[in-house]
């Protein structure tokens, strides 16, 4: 693909604001509008290689605002590519970016990269993928939701691991999710010279991502198509998409609330003791069984939700129930590359140090 700049539209001061457009500009077809957003304009210029040394240390496919995101941020900083929000929103490019700035390559640690666990937070489901990071002392977050690990991402998500397991919905792309902080930010602040930088950064990310065709919208078409597919929300809210046949045959609901599946859960992580945790793990087993029923049926979703549940919830006391149940739904939704993250994860969840790449 050709190269592309973001800024070719605009003013030769980079401080300035977005182009104002021409009347004539005004004028274009609603055709060529639609056009712009039925097709990306091209895909970013990145190497196929970096692309696919990506993909091959996470076995994920990325999408292409992923590297268009990139190449936005390294025309704000051309030298610290992954710094370049962090003056203006506090945020910082991880992850699979870390691949595309070359620090898997100059870390001293870098032969010990687990890209399972690289900024896995402690509530990130194995569907979540950590791209950029935040406010520490919340350890906020944004990642892409993916329903398939062989499928592009279904919505960029936000969780904030020291406040609990909710992943809340941001977008459909990073622009969209980044548009959405900076506005909550414009909201809260009362630093005017702050608001004048926070603004132009606005102007310009509002232009790159209408250059590109994407959406800013907190909520697409496509999320709410998927949101009809969803058979259940779990405690991350997030929801589960499985198969389900038109017999209705791929799910069934769980014999407890979401309410009396926590109260079960609290009662065993707050036993007293061994026997005591026994005994209250009672229920857990009984839907255990309830579970084996439903996949000898082939209603996998129901497996897959008990094991997200319990995942979210956080306790240690559950690692054993939450890899039997996840991994085989996992593996019975043919959704394999999910179970190896989550085996890797369970044998490392913690909540603190959680860059593979410190030096």
């Amino acid at each position: 693909p050709r190269t592309f700049s973001l800024w070719a539209g605009l003013p030769s001061t980079m401080a300035g604001a977005a182009k104002r457009r021409e009347p004539a500009a005004e004028l274009q077809s609603e055709k060529e509008a639609k056009d712009v957003k039925k097709k990306r304009l091209e895909e970013a210029d990145v190497p196929d290689s970096l692309r696919q040394e990506v993909q091959s240390l996470y076995g994920l496919l990325q999408p292409e605002d992923f590297f268009h995101f990139w190449k936005f941020c390294l025309e704000l900083s051309p030298t610290a590519p992954c710094d370049a929000l962090n003056s203006s929103l506090g945020l910082r490019l991880v992850g699979p970016y870390d691949i595309l700035s070359g620090k898997h390559k100059t870390a001293k640690n870098a032969s010990q990269l687990n890209c399972n666990l690289h900024w896995r937070f402690f509530y990130d489901p194995p569907e979540f993928q950590t791209i950029i990071i935040g406010d520490s002392k919340t350890q906020y977050h944004l990642g892409y939701f993916r329903d398939c690990p062989e499928e592009l991402p279904v919505f960029v998500g936000a969780n904030e691991a020291k406040k609990g397991c909710t992943i809340y919905q941001v977008g459909d792309n990073i622009f969209a999710a980044v548009k959405l902080l900076l506005l909550k930010r414009l909201k809260e602040l009362t630093d005017k010279k702050q608001q004048v930088l926070l603004k132009d950064f606005d102007e310009k990310l509002t232009w790159a991502a209408e250059e590109l065709g994407y959406s800013l919208e907190q909520k697409t078409v496509k999320m709410r198509q998927r949101d009809k597919k969803v058979v259940t929300k779990t405690f991350h809210g997030a929801g589960l998409v499985v198969p389900v046949d038109k017999n209705d045959v791929g799910y069934r609901e769980l014999p407890e609330t979401d309410a009396n599946l926590k109260r079960i859960c609290k009662k065993i992580v707050e036993a007293p003791n061994d026997g005591e945790r026994l005994e209250a793990f009672a229920p857990i087993q009984e839907m255990i069984t309830y579970v084996q029923f439903a996949n000898d049926e082939c209603d996998y979703g129901m497996g897959y939700e008990l094991g997200i549940d319990l995942f979210c919830y956080g306790s240690h006391y559950f690692h054993k129930v939450i890899s039997q149940l996840l991994s085989l739904a996992y593996n019975l939704l043919k959704k394999n590359r999910f179970a190896e993250i989550l085996e890797s994860h369970l044998a490392n969840r913690n909540a603190e140090n959680l860059d593979q790449l410190t030096t």
